[in-house]
């Protein structure tokens, strides 16, 4: 399915440039969403057909940063998945965090400090350079949600691994825009409601298997067990083997409508979105005179460009100052012209 095709599955109102704060869900997940809701309104069906959503979904996440489902847990908040990792950090551990770090990675990280976690913060483009022999963790965006920086992932990871420090990322603002190898880092958090356009409540975790016997699941409950079904009541403890011993209990209606979202960004293909996220957001930045860039976010400096896009009805973001705005597959040409129109007239 190319872009044209797929954009007919979404009904966005023109001047949606905000995907870095929430996603549009496309027709499927919209209609599955309604279906599911309508049942639990009249109570015309279990429950059990809602839940197996969380597992398609742990294999579509899976399949779009080339790790196993196996070695996903998902949860409901990128902080919450971080949760665990971070608990298991020994004292005396440094963690390397970019200065400017959306703080759901960060925040688990400093609240580990009175047990002599340090956490050291440095500009995100000094990064590669910051990691040294007393780096034991380096936990970064890959793309900033501040301004849409991309980060210099190989380069992350390469210099960490000369330093045999773990590798964090939170790709919550790349996901289902950015192709990246999940596999080459430790642990992958994402928050499934921006770019994966799926509601708000999905969360999914890449937990590579050499780290996650180091950490204990303290929110463990029935749906971490190693059969669900057979782990409602009483012991002994019998939680999964694999990644899924990290999951909490699912927002059922969230996951029915993350489902149809992940297997349309799959069709559509990542390297295919991207290239037409960011030509559009090069559109937006040459028509202010500015030089292109690699990300679907961009930030810009107009004077008085939050009240000139309001009026135009163009709904972006305001970050560290700035206009931030975002495109994705549902962004069309015309949109980023409106934008220009009332930033320039």
């Amino acid at each position: 399915m190319d872009i044209e095709q797929a954009q007919k599955l979404w009904r966005p109102e023109p001047g949606w440039l905000n995907t870095a704060s929430y996603g549009l869900p496309p027709d499927p997940a919209w209609s599955a969403m309604q279906e599911a809701l309508a049942d639990w309104r009249v109570g015309r069906t279990s429950w059990e057909g809602w839940g197996d959503s969380v597992q398609q979904a742990r294999v579509a996440f899976a399949g779009l940063i080339g790790v196993s489902a196996g070695d996903v847990a998902v949860g409901a908040t990128a902080s919450q998945m971080l949760a665990p990792v971070a608990a298991a950090l020994p004292g005396g551990t440094t963690v390397l965090v970019p200065e400017v770090e959306f703080t759901s990675n960060l925040f688990p990280w400093l609240v580990q400090e009175d047990r002599g976690v340090k956490v050291r913060t440095v500009p995100a483009d000094g990064l590669v350079d910051a990691i040294d022999g007393g780096t034991d963790v380096v936990a970064f965006s890959l793309v900033q949600s501040s301004d849409g920086a991309v980060a210099a992932y190989d380069e992350i990871v390469a210099a960490a691994r000369a330093h045999d420090a773990l590798v964090v990322i939170d790709a919550s603002q790349a996901c289902g825009w950015l192709p990246f190898d999940g596999s080459l880092a430790d642990v992958v958090v994402v928050s499934g409601y921006k770019w994966l356009m799926g509601p708000r409540g999905c969360a999914y975790a890449y937990l590579a298997p050499a780290l996650r016997d180091r950490l204990r699941p303290d929110a463990a409950g029935w749906f971490a067990g190693r059969d669900p079904h057979d782990s409602y009541y009483g012991p002994p403890l019998r939680l999964a083997d694999d990644a899924r011993r990290f999951d909490i209990a699912p927002a059922w209606f969230s996951w029915v409508g993350a489902v149809p979202a992940l297997e349309l960004i799959a069709e559509i293909g990542v390297p295919a979105i991207r290239e037409h996220d960011v030509a559009l957001a090069n559109r937006f930045l040459t028509g202010l005179g500015q030089p292109p860039g690699e990300s679907a976010i961009v930030t810009v400096d107009v004077p008085g460009a939050q009240e000139r896009l309001a009026a135009a009805n163009i709904r972006a973001a305001v970050r560290a100052g700035r206009v931030r705005a975002s495109f994705h597959v549902y962004s069309t040409e015309a949109d980023v012209d409106a934008a220009l129109t009332a930033l320039t007239s």
